[in-house]
């Protein structure tokens, strides 16, 4: 009895029991399924995070007010002895050489209204050299205004509220009311969707000055600070801690973010989350491997005479192993290519309903889970395959 032979015989018993090798084929798909699918999520986690994160800017460093209280992976910003104001960003674009560009953030929510049309929306204080740090884009008009007209009633909108609030005529000039004040609408900016959990396409930008007065606040929300080159992120870290130190009395009550530290942080913490979604997987092809081992076992039993017979033919112990082995190595192939293409269908399904998450399977996965549906195949047929290749062929044709 060749190799072929045994190929033959093996796949000539699983179609004997069509129902069994299909519920065990089943077991296996579904393990090899949810590995790839909980795998692709967390990589595709990953690589949206990181994605919005660059998308903020290259060499960034976020100053907030608070001092970090715990360090690790989710640090957790204390108490503000101190407001984090405008003219701290001032000082430090004066003090701060390794600045390249500076922009204070103060953020609200507010009613806007144009004409009878009216919704809520988030409003954003800023300066003009936010459309450098954070890599924004103009549809039209022009941005907010520099040095002595910063303090202008001015607005730059987003895309989406062009459409809602203005849709069919040129926004650029008219008056858009903004809770209880009037601003002229100078800019509309290019379409930009989600970025770190807003619409950027429902903000309105107003010159800082004006939305801290308008919401009666002193203190900033941020400060983003693009430091020029990556080499300088360190040193402008230290100058802004030292600066902000010496402005709010000797009392280090600030922290400054680099983007490598929280794409670092966030990287571990995805990392880790990916490592027990694909446990969590892991244990469903395990328990598949248990299920093919049962069928296996219920075969060997019921083909018990088949086995004796062909032992009594001349089937060595070693031919009788290795049809059972190849019946489970059968099964746990089928399964888990079966799983990879259902797999495959569903993350393109959700590529569809989700076109800006990233949701392809990483190559690793693919390979691994193949690979572990077959060994676990193997290694769990290998008890059964035993139990056959041991019967005695003349207790075997003689067991009822």
């Amino acid at each position: 009895m060749n190799a072929d032979d045994v190929l033959v015989f093996s796949a000539g018993a699983l179609r004997g029991h069509r129902l069994r090798t299909g519920l065990s084929l089943l077991g296996v798909g579904i393990g090899v399924c949810a590995v790839v699918l909980l795998t692709s999520l967390g990589e595709g986690a990953r690589r949206y995070v990181t994605a919005e994160f660059a998308s903020l800017g290259t060499n960034l460093l976020i100053v907030l007010p608070g001092k970090t209280e715990t360090t690790g992976m989710a640090p957790v910003i204390g108490g503000v002895p101190h407001d984090l104001t405008v003219e701290d960003a001032e000082a430090l674009e004066r003090q701060v050489r390794q600045i390249r560009k500076l922009a204070p953030l103060s953020v609200g929510t507010a009613a806007a209204q144009f004409g009878e049309r009216s919704r809520e929306i988030t409003i954003v204080g800023t300066t003009a050299a936010m459309l450098g740090v954070r890599r924004l884009r103009l549809q039209s008009g022009q941005y907010l205004p520099e040095g002595a007209e910063r303090d202008r009633a001015v607005c730059v909108i987003g895309a989406k509220l062009q459409s809602e609030l203005f849709p069919s005529r040129n926004p650029l000039g008219a008056m858009l009311r903004l809770g209880d004040e009037r601003y002229r609408i100078i800019g509309v900016m290019a379409p930009r969707g989600m970025s770190m959990g807003m619409d950027m396409d429902e903000v309105v930008h107003i010159p800082v000055v004006r939305h801290l007065r308008m919401f009666n606040r002193r203190s900033l929300f941020r400060i983003l600070v693009d430091a020029g080159s990556h080499d300088s992120i360190e040193p402008a870290r230290t100058a802004i801690l030292r600066v902000l130190t010496e402005r709010h009395d000797d009392e280090e009550d600030v922290t400054v973010l680099t983007q490598d530290a929280v794409l670092s942080a966030f990287g571990r913490i995805l990392g880790m989350l990916t490592a027990a979604l694909t446990g969590i997987a892991a244990i469903s092809l395990s328990v598949a491997g248990i299920g093919i081992m049962n069928v296996m076992l219920v075969s060997v039993s019921e083909r018990t005479r088949e086995i004796g017979l062909l032992k009594a033919l001349g089937a060595s112990r070693g031919q009788v192993l290795a049809m059972f082995l190849v019946e489970a190595a059968i099964i746990a192939t089928a399964g888990g290519v079966a799983g990879l293409g259902v797999a495959f269908v569903a993350t393109r399904a959700f590529a569809v309903v989700y076109p800006a998450f990233p949701i392809d399977p990483p190559a690793w996965a693919v390979v691994a889970a193949l690979g572990v549906s077959v060994s676990v195949g193997i290694v769990f047929g290998a008890l059964p395959a035993r139990r056959a290749a041991r019967l005695d062929p003349v207790a075997a044709l003689t067991r009822r």
